[in-house]
């Protein structure tokens, strides 16, 4: 009777949410705070050179982008995070990530706004028909896309309004959400990893370990080709499985009521509605142009708007209203309709702001330079080969530590640059080490932002993703890494 009883408790043992698995993590780096060493570099202003001592860098309120001076950490008085801090870091953590959470909700009321007009139903039946019977190559143009976007100018937050977008579509033509997290995940995901002018990732490595934003692009092409291969590949072969028997799919057992997997109905496309589709679409193509430094890529023929959440928010706040006169929506219905699709996204939101607080407990607890003080004295003495998968693998924890590709290329290529040059390694190399490690653990870590809000948004439970995503991950670590260690 007891192993039956103990037998029945296993089985009913289930993952945690997303929300429990962050404040764990928290927990275990407020712990850490404890145990590691407190400590600064001293920095150097990017544009002044002004020194800033390690004990001031706190300080700091100069504007100017800050780089860690080699050679130069110091321990300081240890700041170790209580249980206060953690159960703080998600307020702080909103407040820091509090234009993500807003265009979050205020794509949800986007989203809500243009399903009630019906040109969702239409405009999704209209794109099943014309690729009925190839709806497989549906994914690797779209992944394609996607890749061009995250490898041209670092596409990973964006991506969350997209979600909403090819839902449904994928559920029309046969297929589960992971297909649809595959996409976009994957797709994205390859992209920022070989990224090739990408500013925000290649750029700003570039420019911090002293070389034009081009060098070692054409080792960057050849991942870039050969990783989105395997990444279509992989997905494909998994729609296809599940075309074939529903049952083997990995979300088989997973329930949904939501927009997403509601029947499309077969509803006319009026002159209305196209119209409302022709808003909707061009608002994700606006979208992309307003983020796009294409100024930084040598693009001038157009403007670069520079624009981000604040900007993004206000699009689709717009968008939404114009959808909302388009379809002589009164005003009461459009407020309700809007404040509805917010509140189903409501989740979405505070899952960005948990796993900001990550670093918020990191930043305050001081350990962050240490953490990167550790991988200098890791890399030191290697040979080229060594040095260059050390230097991959080092960058795998210090991206999951530090999420923002452009935060860690500050802080890790003044320190890695000069050492490749003992290393007898180039430094564009190291730049390649760099992003890859940065694409390649923001498409699994709960500390990615874009990846967490994405999963929530589809209800995609967290280790049902880590599962299906397992292989891929694996194929990719060891291909990335044959790459690098022969380049060197």
């Amino acid at each position: 009777m007891d192993a039956t009883i103990t037998s029945e408790r296993r089985r009913s043992w289930t993952m945690p949410t997303v929300y429990t698995i962050l404040f764990a993590i928290i927990a275990l780096i407020a712990a850490l705070t404890w145990i590691m060493p407190a400590g600064k570099y001293d920095y150097k202003t990017a544009d002044s050179g002004e020194i800033i001592a390690a004990a001031d860098v706190g300080n700091y309120d100069g504007g100017e982008r800050l780089l860690p001076i080699p050679g130069s950490y110091t321990q300081l008085e240890s700041n170790p995070q209580g249980v206060v801090d953690v159960l703080m870091a998600p307020i702080k953590g909103f407040y820091k990530a509090a234009d993500v959470a807003l265009f979050v909700l205020i794509i949800g009321g986007f989203l809500s706004v243009t399903i009630k007009t019906g040109a969702m139903d239409a405009g999704v039946g209209a794109v099943i028909n014309r690729f009925k019977g190839r709806e497989q190559w549906l994914i690797p143009i779209l992944m394609a896309l996607f890749a061009l976007g995250g490898s041209s100018y670092g596409m990973a937050e964006e991506t969350v309004a997209f979600w909403a977008l090819l839902l449904p579509v994928m559920a029309a033509a046969g297929y589960d959400r992971m297909v649809t997290a595959g996409i976009i995940l994957l797709g994205s995901g390859v992209g920022v990893l070989a990224s090739t002018v990408n500013p925000f990732a290649t750029g700003i490595a570039s420019r911090f370990a002293d070389l034009p934003i081009g060098d070692g692009i054409g080792l960057r092409m050849v991942i870039f080709v050969v990783l989105l291969a395997l990444a279509s590949f992989y997905v494909m072969r998994y729609a296809a499985k599940i075309k074939a028997d529903s049952s083997k799919s990995i979300l088989a057992d997973q329930e949904y009521d939501d927009n997403f997997s509601r029947e499309i109905e077969v509803v006319e496309l009026t002159t209305r509605r196209k119209l409302t589709l022709l808003v909707f679409l061009a608002t994700f193509a606006i979208m992309v142009y307003g983020v796009m430094p294409l100024e930084d890529i040598g693009v001038t023929a157009v403007p670069t708007l520079w624009w981000w959440f604040d900007e993004l928010s206000t699009l689709f706040l717009t968008a939404s209203i114009l959808i909302a006169l388009i379809n002589w929506q009164p005003e009461h219905e459009f407020v309700s309709t809007f404040l509805e699709g917010a509140r189903d996204l409501i989740g979405v939101a505070l899952v960005v702001a948990v796993a900001r607080g990550i670093y918020v407990v990191m930043g305050d607890g001081l350990i962050v330079d240490t953490v990167l003080n550790w991988t200098e004295g890791l890399v030191t003495g290697l040979s080229s080969g060594a040095f260059i998968v050390v230097s991959y693998v080092s960058h795998l924890v210090l991206a999951f530590l530090i999420p923002s590709t452009s935060g860690l290329a500050t802080v890790s290529m003044p320190l890695m640059g000069p050492l490749a040059d003992f290393a007898n390694v180039s430094r564009e190399l190291v730049v390649t080490a760099y992003q890859s490690a940065t694409g390649w653990i923001n498409m699994i870590s709960p500390t990615s932002g874009h990846l967490i809000a994405g999963l929530a948004l589809a209800r995609i439970p967290y280790d049902r993703y880590l599962k299906w995503v397992a292989p891929f991950m694996g194929m990719t670590f060891l291909i990335t890494i044959v790459i690098l260690f022969i380049a060197a």
